[in-house]
């Protein structure tokens, strides 16, 4: 494996980490740990002995900064007070929010305990029109974050081109994603260099690129009783608004029904926001930049149950994606 790996702690290290981390919390908020889920970060349920949860998050410790995750949650708090249901931190015994436990004298970890946030995950399996409750939430978000003035010090991970499938993206290289032939390389550049050129020409209007969640697909929401959640804004930053439609199709954009779920997510969003002729252009764009994205976070995250469980075909699919995008003006999501 030539990728360098996002997190290289055994999941033994991580659950220690975590306990560890819930020390730094009042007796109350004591409980058992189990791991739910890497990515990013090492993500655990906190069950209480009263039966109720938390959220505890690891993060790895060369993606934020502690100044950036607290802006995070200042977004978080923002929304919540608009009345958008998503994540609220926990303070720490020390009166802080996020904890930072040293690993040794070089390498430290930040740690944030949240409330949990009750919901039933939707998947692609049920009808389609989650996507479109999806695509509502979104574009709440959106509103808010147009309007909202950051706070002194607001700092943010950058969303752009480079960051995206540059050779020193945020997730790694698109190269190294596993399987991916190196013949397959100059259409992956080829179809790069149409995107590049394309965004360039729509451009970073503040009506167009903004604060967004950039990782807002359906793993990503919760349904409980009617109310629509958000949860894990640990990839939120500046990008644009449009990336959060190609998000909301991650590692699925191959599917026959891609179009039919995009088609919906937009009926939603169009709802609260309604979009531009030019908007509505960019979204294969979007598309196919947030898969070859993908590709590059596969490569660096070979090793997470997300990354295996996409099979052997998932970088053959994403190569016809690339050719369907360079032989058509709009993208062509379902692959035979």
């Amino acid at each position: 494996m030539n990728a360098k790996q996002s997190d290289t702690l055994d999941e033994q290290s991580l659950h220690q980490l975590a306990e560890q981390a819930l020390r730094q919390y009042p007796q109350e908020l004591q409980g058992e740990i189990a791991l739910i889920c890497r990515s990013e970060n090492a993500t655990f349920v906190v069950r209480l002995a009263d039966g109720s949860r938390l959220a505890l998050r690891v993060h790895r410790d060369d993606y934020h900064q502690r100044n950036e995750i607290e802006s995070e949650l200042s977004w978080l708090d923002s929304l919540r007070e608009t009345g958008i249901q998503v994540p609220e931190a926990l303070v720490g015994s020390n009166g802080l929010r996020v904890q930072t436990l040293a690993l040794d004298e070089h390498h430290s970890r930040h740690v944030v305990l949240f409330k949990w946030i009750a919901g039933e995950m939707p998947t692609t399996e049920v009808d389609p029109r989650a996507f479109a409750q999806l695509g509502e939430v979104t574009a709440r978000l959106h509103q808010h974050s147009q309007n909202w003035e950051k706070p002194a010090g607001f700092k943010r991970i950058v969303w752009d081109h480079q960051t995206m499938t540059g050779d020193k993206g945020h997730w790694g290289r698109w190269q190294d994603a596993p399987g991916l032939r190196e013949e397959d390389h100059p259409l992956v550049e080829r179809t790069l260099a149409r995107v590049d050129r394309t965004l360039q020409k729509y451009g970073k209007n503040p009506r167009r690129y903004g604060l967004i969640h950039a990782d807002l697909r359906l793993t990503n929401l919760l349904l409980h009783k009617g109310e629509t959640r958000v949860i894990d804004f640990d990839d939120c930053g500046m990008g644009w608004y449009m990336h959060d439609a190609a998000a909301a199709i991650s590692f699925v954009e191959h599917h026959p029904r891609a179009q039919e779920w995009v088609e919906h997510w937009l009926a939603g969003y169009q709802r609260i926001c309604p979009l531009s002729e030019e908007c509505l252009a960019v979204i294969p764009t979007m598309i196919i930049q947030r898969r070859i994205q993908l590709l590059a976070w596969v490569g660096s995250h070979a090793t997470t149950e997300m990354a295996i469980s996409l099979g052997d075909r998932w970088v053959a699919d994403s190569i016809k994606l690339c050719e369907a995008y360079l032989a058509t003006e709009e993208c062509a999501l379902a692959v035979s």
